[in-house]
């Protein structure tokens, strides 16, 4: 595991709906499939990406730039995964 490294992505989100159930789910689904920690940021507040109720307790809205990391043993992968995802739905 490579303790000293984090990977980041920033992001704007694109859908009118914001970041919202059906595409936070999915992607909850998802950062839990990798053992790293996965975090979503937005104006300072930090969720656990791998928690749905903490993703949607940002109230992410369209327009609103959130940064995604990653720390931890396939850091990587998940961001690479993670990340299309966003640019795919979001």
């Amino acid at each position: 595991m490579d303790l000293g490294d984090m990977r980041e992505f920033k992001y704007t989100i694109r859908d009118k709906r914001g970041f919202h159930a059906q595409p936070a789910g999915f992607f909850v689904r998802e950062a839990g499939t990798f053992p790293c920690a996965v975090r979503v940021v937005r104006d300072g507040k930090t969720a656990d990406g791998k928690k749905i109720f903490a993703v949607l307790g940002l109230g992410v809205r369209c327009g609103q730039e959130i940064v995604l990391e990653t720390e931890g043993d396939q850091e990587e992968e998940a961001m690479i995964s993670l990340s299309r995802f966003l640019r795919e739905n979001l």
